[in-house]
């Protein structure tokens, strides 16, 4: 068998495992899929998105701020952090002080870590709720890292999020979403203003 041969049996036997993998996919699941990547892309496309939330982890944790985001770019600001990540470094400015990161370092922020979500590692299914859609996803398997269960409360026309609960082990978290705006998104936005926090010690951890 040449190379032209190779490669197009190759992309072949890609296809037809991909078109295997959606035909066993039930309507609803399709659907679901097809939902949900609507509200991401609304969320994290190019057109960017802002939003308030107000999480409740257990009833132990509480806090609530604004999230400003946009392609590899974002900013969150809550009742004691500031972040702005321009897509190559990350400033966090809290405790007095201006923290600064790679964009792509963890370690900047030990919470979100923990909530890693690949939409690739879940099966869907969708189903009517008195407040609109709830689409649920569950990890594929056991042996994926993060969150193990999602269900999304959504708008049935806007498909706005309106409430995530979220599993993670045996700790359960909900983000109550409101102010929630696709589109519209400057880029200025994600600039960190020196010259505001010039005042505060500057740690460097690149």
């Amino acid at each position: 068998m040449n190379k032209r041969h190779s490669v197009f049996f190759l992309t072949l036997l890609l296809f037809t495992c991909h078109f295997s993998l959606v035909s066993a996919q039930t309507p609803n699941a399709r659907q679901a899929r097809e939902i949900f990547d609507k509200v991401w892309k609304s969320a994290f496309g190019p057109q960017g998105a802002t939003f308030h939330y107000k999480v409740n982890i257990i009833g132990i944790y509480k806090t609530e701020g604004t999230i400003w985001q946009k392609e590899k770019k974002s900013r969150y600001q809550s009742e004691t952090t500031k972040m702005w990540n321009d897509g190559e470094t990350c400033y966090v400015v809290k405790k007095k002080e201006v923290q600064i990161y790679r964009a792509d370092d963890e370690g900047r922020d030990k919470h979100a870590s923990k909530f890693k979500f690949e939409p690739d590692n879940y099966n869907y299914s969708i189903a009517d709720d008195k407040q609109g859609l709830m689409l649920t996803m569950k990890q594929k398997s056991s042996k994926i890292k993060g969150v193990s269960e999602v269900r999304m409360l959504i708008d049935r026309h806007t498909f706005a999020p309106i409430r995530l609960r979220i599993k993670v082990g045996i700790i359960h978290a909900t983000v109550t979403i409101s102010q929630f705006r696709s589109g519209g998104i400057d880029d200025g936005l994600f600039q960190f203003p020196h010259e505001q926090y010039k005042h505060l010690k500057v740690v460097d951890k690149r």
